[in-house]
């Protein structure tokens, strides 16, 4: 969909933080919204999408469990600098 969207689950990302999930977030909504920066009367609408999808993907990666690798039970929960 946006090539500069990467994959953020291990094994391709062993070290993923609140910068990369917000990066993507705000990749996808640009992508679906079809602005890169809003104009001023929409910009709550595309923070609030920004903000919902960062919650929704943080949510993701820490319930999705990789076979052969850790999962969310095996790793200490994410923190302002980085996750687990």
């Amino acid at each position: 969909m946006c090539r500069s969207i990467k994959t953020l689950r291990e094994p391709f990302t062993p070290q993923v933080t609140d910068a990369d999930i917000e990066a993507a977030a705000l990749q996808y909504v640009r992508k679906i919204s079809g602005f890169r920066a809003p104009a001023a009367h929409n910009a709550a609408a595309f923070e609030a999408a920004v903000a919902a999808v960062t919650e929704a993907t943080r949510t993701l990666l820490d319930q999705l469990v990789v076979r052969g690798g850790s999962n969310a039970a095996d790793r200490p929960a994410a923190t302002a600098s980085g996750r687990g």
